[in-house]
């Protein structure tokens, strides 16, 4: 089969083919997206039955149910499947490399292209399989990586999912406490972490970060690195990544994925909350596999390269390893897409701005779905880029887009680029691209976002996800339609967390998504009150906003949580850094993004007495946060305040602050009886009035 780089064959969407799969093979047919995604809350079983078929899951073992046990936590699903995230990528070794087809297209700031084909991606990944057995690594051991994204980070994930190890990787741009912070708590056996990465113009040295890890993190036995700044020598007792995948003899050539139940843990991920260490979320092989192919194949149509219906897709998702957006990018490998991978900075660099850089590697590479953040796609309407100058875009027919809200104006600015593109290309009849706007988690993976045959409407996404029942609830505990409400998930899902690691008894767990709606709130699927028996319900953190229509607006986090282009930190990490620093005696901080507004991070600090808030401090205090953390999480403003308002048992209020600077007036989002210093409001009160006044 020869790819045609010409023209398209006619395209049919995805879930119009899944549709036509329910009506031929199970007589089931839908008059409207609504009524089969409520067929899809209301039956799991059914439902997930079919996207296993559908989708072609491979086990040597039958399942014994979909869904064994209907709780929330604790679902157990497909128990006696048997799966593996890697084996189910290079199922499609053959026809895709046979298509003509590679499995990844990867660039960056220094110009170092590669293209892997499928047969060397599965046999990198083999290599390095073989050298972890070799080194001890057993099924369940963890193996940390330290890792920019590129096609080496993907080559090591799926080394390790094929022997059933855990993997877990932070970016190399995260300082060593925000590192140490997340690998202590999982004790990995093995570190493969790069010498230094390349960004905005700069070469970043790691090589004594990586020594850091190593001596912060006493349960690593080895260490892998991979050169990417060319040091003429690495450390005594490190293996050389090059050397470790250079590996091809008969070993090699017959090495196969294990076979793993369907609930054996994958991978591990962070997401902060707001007190205490992030919290390290397992998520299963089955799950991740079985989601991520129901939504990004069968809803967002990320298809395979060498299908027909497809036309050689060629999927990006620009991302730091430390977002889960690069897991979701590396899971188009299951379903035989090319990824396409860019690793640097969006905008090139402080001193030659430039954001039109990823849009000529896109045009480049031929890439069919282009996906990024919020603020990414912000800055680019910002910066007066000419898309419809830079020849290729045309191959585009979706944009992708997650993180944070997306504003109304930047995805009008996003559609006309594109109707001028396809005008110059010839293509004045064809449809306005197709914006799949997503919204979810790094914990559960996506709930509401897209419909490539649904209307449009620029700052809402076009429905819930198929297979997740989402609600908005008021506090009270019952479904709202057209008002902002808790976004609420009722019905368990595959993807959800297996456990937090380390989390024995489930009270982390409980404590971060079932404590807010207790069991017998609310309203089911299908209507009528709960009763005493319904288990709790999942609160994510966000507000939405669900139209008659179906569609769905988030507002931003109805938690502390800070979101910085789409990454998202706990308060507590930022804490520590900050008040480590001997001036400062107390902090408080508050992300103002909500509604689509760019992000506005005020940082508040009360410093010891005869110190003032100067430019040296100011400094000292980004540098802190920058080194600690990462410089996405440096703040917009920072305040010197006398008090940082707290409750009577000590919490910091975070959320009242955040309301309050939102709008929200002072006697709604605090009581003051509740308070141990309401007087520190004042100041607080009068900061907002003004940034009110500012914005009239």
């Amino acid at each position: 089969m020869t790819p045609d780089t010409n023209a398209p064959p006619p395209f049919v969407p995805q879930i119009r083919l899944y549709q036509q799969a329910l009506a031929r093979e199970r007589g089931l047919h839908f008059d409207s997206y609504e009524a089969l995604w409520r067929w899809s809350v209301t039956d799991l079983d059914a439902f997930w039955q079919s996207m296993w078929d559908y989708l072609e899951i491979e086990s040597p073992t039958p399942h014994t149910a979909v869904l064994e046990r209907n709780v929330m936590p604790g679902a157990r699903w497909f128990p006696g499947a048997q799966v593996n995230f890697a084996r189910q990528a290079f199922r499609h070794v053959a026809r895709a490399h046979a298509a003509g087809f590679p499995a990844i297209v990867a660039d960056n700031e220094r110009g170092q292209r590669q293209e892997i084909s499928w047969p060397e991606l599965q046999r990198r990944s083999a290599a390095l399989a073989l050298h972890l057995r070799e080194q001890g690594v057993q099924p369940g051991d963890r193996v940390a990586a330290y890792l920019s994204n590129t096609p080496e980070a993907m080559i090591a994930l799926m080394a390790v999912a094929a022997i059933g190890a855990i993997w877990s990787v932070c970016a190399p741009d995260m300082g060593t406490p925000a590192v140490l912070d997340r690998f202590g708590q999982i004790t990995p056996k093995v570190l493969i972490a790069c010498d230094g990465v390349t960004y905005g113009g700069k070469d970043l040295d790691r090589l004594a970060t990586v020594a850091e890890l190593r001596a912060g993190l006493p349960s690593v036995t080895h260490v892998i690195v991979q050169r990417q700044l060319a040091h003429a020598a690495l450390p005594a007792n490190v293996a050389d990544w090059s050397a470790v995948v250079a590996r091809d003899d008969a070993a090699v050539a017959a090495f196969q994925p294990l076979w793993l139940p369907f609930d054996h843990p994958l991978w591990i991920v962070y997401s902060s909350g707001t007190t205490g260490l992030p919290k390290p979320i397992v998520h299963d092989h089955g799950g991740a596999v079985l989601n991520a192919q129901a939504h990004k194949n069968v809803q967002y149509d990320v298809g395979c390269s060498y299908h027909p219906n497809s036309w050689g897709e060629r999927f990006m998702w620009y991302s730091s390893t430390g977002w889960v957006m690069w897991n979701a990018q590396v899971s188009g490998l299951l379903a035989g897409t090319t990824c396409v991978v860019f690793d640097g900075h969006p905008g090139g660099s402080k001193e030659r701005p430039d954001w039109g850089v990823l849009w000529r590697f896109a045009a480049r590479e031929r890439v069919t779905f282009f996906g990024g953040g919020a603020a990414y796609f912000g800055n680019v309407a910002k910066s007066g880029v000419d898309l419809a100058a830079i020849p290729g875009l045309d191959r585009v027919r979706a944009l992708g887009c997650t993180g944070s809200p997306l504003t109304a104006d930047v995805q009008q600015w996003g559609t006309e680029q594109f109707r001028r593109i396809q005008a110059a290309a010839g293509r004045a009849d064809a449809l306005d691209i197709w914006w799949c706007n997503i919204s979810g988690g790094t914990d559960a993976g996506a709930f509401v976002g897209a419909h490539r045959e649904l209307p449009m409407v620029p700052g809402e996404m076009q429905c819930r996800l198929l297979g997740v029942c989402v609600e908005a609830w008021n506090e009270e505990g019952r479904p709202v339609i057209d008002q902002v409400g808790e976004l609420v998930v009722t019905q368990p899902l595959p993807s959800m967390p297996a456990c937090f690691w380390g989390d024995a008894d489930f009270a982390r767990y409980r404590g971060s998504y079932f404590d807010m709606f207790p069991p017998g709130q609310g309203r089911r699927p299908g209507g009528g009150d709960a009763g005493p028996e319904a288990g709790p319900v999942w609160r994510h953190g966000d507000w939405l906003k669900i139209t008659p229509e179906g569609r769905c607006i988030i507002y931003g986090r109805s938690d502390a949580t800070i979101n910085r282009h789409g990454l998202r930190m706990g308060t507590a990490e930022l804490y520590r850094a900050v008040e480590a620093l001997p001036e400062v005696l107390d902090s408080l901080v508050v992300d103002l993004e909500y509604l689509g507004r760019e992000s506005w991070m005020p940082l508040f600090v009360v410093l010891r007495e005869g110190v003032a808030l100067d430019d040296g401090l100011r400094q000292r205090l980004h540098g802190a946060i920058r080194q600690a953390l990462s410089p996405r999480f440096v703040p917009d403003a920072i305040y010197q305040v006398a008090e940082v308002p707290r409750t009577l048992s000590g919490k910091k209020q975070e959320l009242p602050i955040k309301k309050l600077l939102l709008g929200q007036p002072l006697e709604k989002v605090v009581n003051k009886d509740a308070m141990a210093n309401p007087h520190c409001l004042d100041w607080f009160v009068a900061l907002a009035r003004e940034r009110a006044a500012a914005a009239a």
